[in-house]
């Protein structure tokens, strides 16, 4: 895995390969030089090799990856995204390629199979010309930490407040602007903002020109999203574009009510009125209406979590996530 230290993806690599380990696959990771990924892989036992992956000017990574997988031997090199993907190395094994997005296949060519955690992912790649029988659908899941939920206080945070919490990279295709502006149509609600980005300067002078800065609380970084998550109210999902959606899976795992737009990932994820609301896309009066309701009718948010929970164990669990790689794996191999 060569991309970022942040992000839903990352998060979600630092999540699976644990749990695979501990469903008995022998696992060996290259990653990029982030000692605190290594810390926490080795945590759960699993060694990795840190590499620079510096760019298509960077030679000597793929040859150190070549190396070792040459000394691991593994039956399968799966490569998580573009950058990775580029660098799979040939050999006896079998590269696959694990697609987060609708990405250019171009950073695929080495690879034999792949798994794609959307139905709408997978048959965009059959669309790009890869067979329908290498293709598989594997969705994400949720690891839910334990411990409490963060203190109301401690995040200068009225008691009793209503918190929205928004879970993402300070981007465009986030669409943080139109939950700050629907803030301004959401009396008495404070909302927490946990994650970093090129946006984080132009987002906090929108909250002050909607005049809702006194309620937002832009939190950076955090590793403790279950913390967040035990302690709101309701998690919005605001994005303009989205290709799965982690934070749905989130909050339905962590029985919060959710409000999205429909974006690709929540559109698809999502029955409206069922599990969660969906909204248009750059609407903040619909997504302020939406959320209001979530806020007022305790039998409307108490259905759509009972039908999130449900939901993230039938669908999204650790265990019919995992036990689906073990399936997909073999298939592969076979």
């Amino acid at each position: 895995m060569a991309s970022g230290l942040h992000g839903g993806a990352e998060l979600f690599f630092e999540d699976l390969l644990p749990a695979l380990s501990q469903a008995g696959l022998t696992q060996n990771a290259v990653i990029r030089r982030y000692p605190t990924r290594a810390a926490k892989l080795a945590d759960a036992g699993i060694p990795s090799e840190m590499l620079r992956f510096g760019g298509p000017l960077d030679l000597v990574s793929p040859w150190k990856l070549r190396v070792h997988a040459q000394a691991f031997r593994p039956e399968i090199v799966l490569g998580w995204m573009n950058r990775a993907c580029a660098s799979l190395p040939e050999g006896p094994w079998i590269n696959v390629g694990r697609l987060g997005g609708y990405y250019d296949l171009k950073y695929y060519r080495r690879c034999r199979a792949f798994i794609c955690n959307t139905p709408d992912i997978a048959d965009y790649v059959v669309r790009q010309g890869k067979p329908a029988s290498a293709v598989h659908y594997i969705p994400n899941f949720c690891a839910v930490a334990p411990g409490p939920a963060v203190a109301p206080d401690a995040i200068h945070t009225p008691a009793g407040a209503p918190i929205l919490l928004v879970l993402a990279r300070l981007q465009p295709q986030k669409g943080i602007d139109t939950a700050i502006r629907a803030l301004a149509e959401i009396p008495d609600a404070v909302m927490w903002i946990a994650g970093d980005g090129p946006l984080e300067d132009s987002l906090v002078k929108l909250a002050q020109e909607t005049r809702v800065a006194d309620r937002v609380r832009f939190l950076g970084w955090r590793d403790d999203r279950s913390a967040l998550l035990k302690a709101a109210t309701a998690v919005l999902i605001p994005s303009r574009h989205e290709p799965f959606g982690n934070v749905v899976v989130n909050a339905w795992a962590h029985g919060v009510p959710l409000v999205a737009t429909r974006s690709e990932g929540p559109g698809y994820l999502v029955r409206d009125g069922e599990d969660g609301l969906l909204v248009p896309v750059d609407d903040p009066h619909a997504l302020a209406e939406a959320t209001r309701r979530v806020i007022a009718e305790r039998s409307l948010a108490q259905h759509l979590i009972a039908e999130g929970t449900r939901r993230a164990y039938a669908e999204f669990s650790e265990a019919a996530v995992v036990a689906r790689y073990q399936e997909v794996f073999k298939a592969i191999m076979r």
